[in-house]
């Protein structure tokens, strides 16, 4: 499946009642009581936050876009930096939160500032990696924009290691794809990670 058709497959709706049914039976199976009053409404309100949170598998990519792809002859790179991000661990369904840096260069179209940011909400709002959301973003952006290059990069920290398990508070995981130009020449990707000094250390390239 191309990466656009990807990007959002799944159309059937939330269905609240089972979620909230399955969240009380969570409590109980946990040792407490859904019927005290700090929990009686706390299954629904996990269902509304978890429809709100993984709303990235039911965004229609075309309306996200809704056109805003120009035409633009000579440009140069694109950077947009510093998009913040909140996701979910699929694997103990946790989040993990960040920043990402997105940046191509232009092969005669360019795309609306203000997509950048929702595309990154169209992969992050769902249940994810940080390697795999990497990847989708830099390859949803090649599929739609055809451009001489892609680099998305994305600095997270995840509660999955903060809260258990090694429980390392100050642990930040950094991932990296690349496309056409920007995997091929070096000296490009050391521009842009020239220009994203200090915020990924001192290191010339991220892990």
């Amino acid at each position: 499946m191309e990466p656009l058709e990807q990007a959002g497959t799944m159309v059937r709706p939330v269905d609240r009642g089972r979620l909230a049914e399955a969240i009380r039976e969570v409590l109980m199976a946990v040792g407490e009581d859904p019927d005290r009053e700090g929990l009686r409404r706390t299954p629904q309100r996990v269902a509304e936050m978890l429809e709100e949170v993984l709303a990235g598998y039911r965004m229609d990519p075309l309306t996200l876009i809704n056109g805003a792809i120009f035409e633009a002859e000579d440009a140069d790179l694109v950077l947009v930096r510093d998009i913040e991000f909140y996701s979910m661990c699929e694997h103990h369904m946790l989040p993990f939160f960040g920043r990402a840096h997105v940046a191509y260069l232009p092969d005669g179209r360019i795309i609306g500032l203000s997509k950048i940011p929702r595309i990154v909400d169209l992969f992050a709002r769902r249940l994810q990696v940080q390697e795999r959301m990497t990847r989708q973003i830099a390859d949803f952006l090649e599929a739609l924009l055809h451009p001489r290059g892609v680099a998305v990069i994305i600095e997270a920290a995840h509660l999955c290691t903060m809260m258990r398990g090694v429980r390392k508070a100050q642990a930040r995981m950094v991932t990296q794809a690349f496309t056409g130009l920007f995997r091929t020449q070096p000296e490009l990707r050391r521009e842009l990670l020239a220009q994203l000094q200090p915020g990924l250390g001192p290191r010339e390239e991220p892990l």
